[in-house]
């Protein structure tokens, strides 16, 4: 499928379809004039780099991680992401902290305002 497909049937845009290229997640072939060609499994693959980037992973990280992705869990070779994965894991729980005292802190102001 050509490009224009791929991001019809993705809701990726072309534009960020050739940046996924650029960053060595996708590996079209190319035609004799030049076109972009994707197989079919290309969609399901960027369905799998929107979920790893929407969970924080920089798309260098992802480069090298998602053939364990997308052959699920176990392939040979795939066991030294763990460390990486519970790193990204410990960032996102300490984010989270963060955030929920930024909520209880406003929430305090807001008591107090309604209630002055």
């Amino acid at each position: 499928m050509r490009i224009g497909e791929l991001s019809r049937r993705t809701g990726v845009s072309t534009r960020l379809l050739r940046y996924y290229e650029e960053q060595g997640l996708l590996h079209p072939e190319r035609d004799g004039n030049g076109y972009r060609r994707y197989r079919p499994e290309s969609v399901e693959r960027v369905g799998r780099i929107r979920e790893l980037l929407a969970a924080g992973l920089p798309t260098t990280t992802i480069r090298d991680f998602l053939p364990c992705a997308e052959n699920g869990p176990g392939p040979s070779g795939c066991a030294r992401y763990t460390d990486m994965l519970d790193s990204h894991r410990s960032r996102l729980a300490r984010d989270i902290a963060e955030l929920q005292r930024r909520y209880e802190a406003l929430t305090v102001y807001t008591a107090a305002l309604r209630s002055g």
